[in-house]
This record gives structure tokens, sequence and C-alpha cells, in this order.
């Protein structure tokens, strides 16, 4: 029977999870922590790490400015259209299993990149990248989501996962200035070799066996209607900046993508063994959650990519310093992530928590607006503290609702769409905010009708603020749609109450403590 939750103290978890034992090691499940979140770093940060890279591979390789794109674009494809499958994987193979292949396949795969001699070579190696990555990120986050149900300990847990996914394109811009400013380009890659090995031993040591749900068969339709659709959404959006939105390309690649994703929607209604149980999304809280991850996915890029371009262009900043401004929102978001899922998410729910992070964000984005070409660091670190804080506040408690209260047969669905919102976001945010930045430099050169270097210059200052204005602006949409859609403390109070006094867990209904 369910335990009944009162204000002071966090909810327990649901009876689907707590009944069953969470670890062969339960005193291990530190370690566990550490391990999972090792291989999540590795995950995220390669969005980024490769980024600053590409100069430098350019001119090894030879591959022309319109092909450059395709590095980056190959591993978010991949990434983002095989994660439900991957989630899947996990349920039906062992969240252990996945976790493992995925890790020795992703080493593979990026030491064939590391050793690329070829653009061809290297965009495959990207690719194959992104296809070990849908298999291993599910897994990771289910491990996680069926290893901590005691709620205070779960929150600690998520905290620090959650922390990560946030800053972990700012350790890929680090990482990588330090790697390709004192090695060399192909160390980017390398050094994914070295992490995964370091994790594979730790989880063949700590990971339990089992949790999986048996030979059940696999939903081919489903599985190929949702790979194709969100295929074909991170490729259209991809494609917006290089072809335009009017592009065929573009616009037809979208529109596939929505029909198959809704066709999807309807298999999973159907099917006796769906990739993504609806019963996941359904629910307000979690339905929440996700909009949360997907709206700052979306909206952090105008950190990550426009701020990265200012402090190099403009300010010019070395890549190594670049990466190296970027940590006291790392240290801002570790400390805040730790407080709100400790402290405040427990105190107030994530109907306060997450808006003041979407809040928080658009003010340090909005920061970033006030930037000059005479501008120093000192004026760009207030806001990067506050996306720190906005992150933190934001990333952690979406990650923890987002997961909490599902039946452990179907965590890796869930944690799939926990990594599938986050993808889906950073695409439609770069494709985005790309567009609008590159429309707000030519129209400023065309009022300006000069191509001296200042006014080049003040274009190039023109199309970030424009960048950093549209974030501020998602930021606030998921503020709003946050309020409204997450459930309030006396409805999620009364829901607890009658699930308590009926004697009986409801699997899959969210119950955060408030």
């Amino acid at each position: 029977m369910p335990t009944r939750t009162s204000p002071q103290q966090p909810a327990a978890a649901p009876a689907g999870l707590a009944e069953a034992p969470t670890s062969a090691h339960p005193s291990r499940r530190w370690y566990v922590l550490a391990t999972v979140a090792l291989a999540q770093l590795m995950v995220v940060l390669d969005a980024t790490i490769v980024n600053i890279a590409l100069p430098s591979a350019q001119l090894d390789l030879a591959f022309s400015n319109n092909d450059r794109q395709w590095v980056v674009t190959a591993y978010a494809l991949a990434f983002g259209s095989l994660l439900l499958l991957g989630g899947r994987l996990s349920d039906m193979l062992g969240r252990r299993r996945m976790f493992l292949v995925g890790l020795v396949g992703f080493a593979l795969a990026s030491a064939i990149g590391g050793a690329a001699q070829t653009f061809t070579m290297l965009v495959a190696a990207r690719a194959l990248q992104g296809v070990f990555a849908a298999l291993l990120a599910p897994a990771a986050l289910s491990v996680l989501t069926t290893t901590f149900t005691n709620p205070k300990e779960r929150g600690r847990a998520f905290g620090v996962f959650g922390a990560i996914a946030g800053m972990g394109g700012a350790i890929g811009l680090l990482l990588g200035g330090y790697l390709t400013q004192n090695f060399d380009w192909r160390w980017n890659l390398y050094v994914n070799v070295a992490i995964a090995a370091i994790a594979f031993v730790a989880g063949v040591v700590l990971l339990p066996r089992g949790g999986h749900s048996g030979r059940q068969p696999l939903d081919v339709p489903g599985v190929l209607l949702g790979s194709a659709g969100l295929f074909g959404i991170v490729f259209g959006f991809s494609q917006a900046e290089p072809a335009g939105w009017d592009a065929p390309v573009t616009w037809l690649s979208i529109s596939l993508g929505v029909v198959l994703l809704v066709g999807f929607v309807l298999r999973q209604r159907t099917s006796a063994t769906p990739v993504l149980p609806l019963s996941i999304i359904v629910d307000r809280d979690r339905g929440a959650a996700f909009l949360a991850i997907l709206v700052a996915g979306s909206g952090m890029f105008g950190v990550f990519l426009f701020l990265t371009y200012y402090l190099q262009t403009t300010l010019g900043f070395t890549p190594m310093r670049t990466g190296t401004a970027f940590l006291p929102m790392v240290l801002a978001i570790i400390v805040t992530a730790q407080v709100q899922t400790n402290l405040l998410l427990p105190r107030f729910g994530p109907r306060v928590v997450v808006p003041f992070g979407m809040v928080v964000g658009a003010l340090a984005m909005f920061s970033f607006t006030l930037l000059q070409v005479d501008s120093t660091y000192v004026h760009v670190l207030p806001g990067l503290i506050a996306m720190g804080i906005g992150m933190g506040s934001i990333m952690p408690p979406s990650f923890q609702i987002a997961t909490l209260g599902v039946d452990r047969s179907k965590a890796g669905a869930a944690s799939a769409m926990v990594s599938t919102s986050q993808q889906v976001g950073g695409a439609i945010g770069t494709a985005l905010l790309n567009t609008l930045a590159a429309t707000a430099a030519a129209n400023y050169l065309v009022d300006h009708a000069s191509g001296t270097p200042e006014v080049l210059a003040e274009a190039a200052l023109h199309s970030y603020s424009t960048a950093y204005a549209a974030s501020a602006a998602i930021f606030l949409l998921g503020g709003v749609t946050s309020v409204t859609l997450f459930r309030s403390r006396a409805d999620r109070a009364a829901r607890a109450a009658a699930t308590a006094s009926a004697g009986s867990a409801v699997d899959d209904v969210p119950v955060v403590a408030h």
C-alpha cells in the first residue's frame, strides 16, 4: 500500500517501483550514479565538443563549408530518430545489457571518427556514434530511475543527473577547446574511448543483471513510424538554415515527419506491445516535464551557439579561453540543481520551481542582448550565472518528474522520451535561432549598405542579439506552459490521498512531494 504524503515529507515512491529490488548491491547505488552520470556526460558533451574541432578537421580533411554541418547533423539525426527504439530495447533486453552495448559501440565509433582520413568516414562515424548513443542514453536514465526509489535519495541523484544534462554542452566546449588547442582535433573523439572504458568496467561490476520484460515481440510498424517521423522532424529543421524555410527539402521533411508521428501515436493506441506506452505521456505532470525539457533544449542553444561566436569573434577569445568562460555557468548549474531538487522541489513542487527557472533563463538571455562590441567578459558573467541558475532549476526537476511513478517495465520508454524531447528541442532551437540570426545580419547589412569591418562586426552583434531575444521569448513561453500544465499542490495532494484511501497504487501517476 502506498505511503500517505504529508506536507512536510517527500512523497513515497509508487508501489510499482518500491516493491521491487533496486539493485543487486544497494550499498553501491551511489557508484551506480557516478557510472551512469559519466556515460550521460559523454553522450551530451559530444553534441558540442566536436563543434570547436570543426575548423581544424575541415582544414585537415579538406571538406567544404556546405559539408561542414553534416559532422554535427549526422550525430543528431541518428541519435534523435532512434531514441524510442533504444528505450524499447532497454525494456525488452535489459538495462544493463543495452548500457554496456551502447558504451562499446560508442567507443568504437569514436575511435573510427578519430582515425578518419576522409570526410565520408568522419560523417559515418558520427552517425554511428548517434546510433549507439540512442541505445546508451535511455538505458542510463532508466538504470537511475529503477535504482533510486527513496524520495530523498532520488532527489539527490536526479539533481546530479539533471545538472549534467544542463551543463554537458558547456563542458564539451571547455574540453573541446583544451584538446583542440593543446593536442589535435582527433582527440575530441578519442577522449570518448577513455571515458567509455571507465564507464564499461564500472558498469560490469556495479549494474545488476536482469531488469527486462522478457522476450516480447517488437512493434516493428511502431518503430518504423516513430523513427522515420523523428528523422523527418530533425532533418527538416537541420536544413532550415542552409536551404531556407521555403525549400522543399525543409518543409516536406517536417510535414512528412509530423504525419508519420501522428501515425505512430495511432499505432501505439492499438499495439499490444507499444514502443511508447501512451500512459507515459498523457499524464499532465509528465507531459509538462517533457515539454519543459524540449523548451530548455531549444532555448539554451542561444547560449552555446551564439555566445561562443561572440566570445571568439568579437572579444577575440581562444577556443580554450572560450570554454573556460562557461565555467561559472557550470558551477551555478551544479549548486542550483542540488538546492532545487533537495530543498525547493519537495516544498514547492514543479509548478513553482520549473517556471522560476524559465523566467531566470529568459532574464539571462535578455542580459545578453545588452552586449556591445566593446563589452568585456564582466558584462557576460551575470548572464552566464543566471543561465546556470535557470537550467539548474529546469532540468533536474523535469528529469525527475518525467520518470517518476513509471512502472519498471516502461522505464526505458520514459527515459527515451526524455532524451527525445531534449534532442528535438535542440534541433528546433538550432534551426529557428540560426535562421533568425542570419536574416537579422543580412537585413542589417542591407540597411547600412557598407562592408567595412566595423559594420560587419555590428551586423554580427545584431544577429546574436536577435537570437538571444528569441531565446528569451522561448523561455517565457515555456514558463507560461509549465505553470499551466503542472498540477497544483492541492490537486496533487488530493490525488495522493485518493490513491492512499483506495488502498492500491496507480502505476503511471507521478506523485511529487508538495
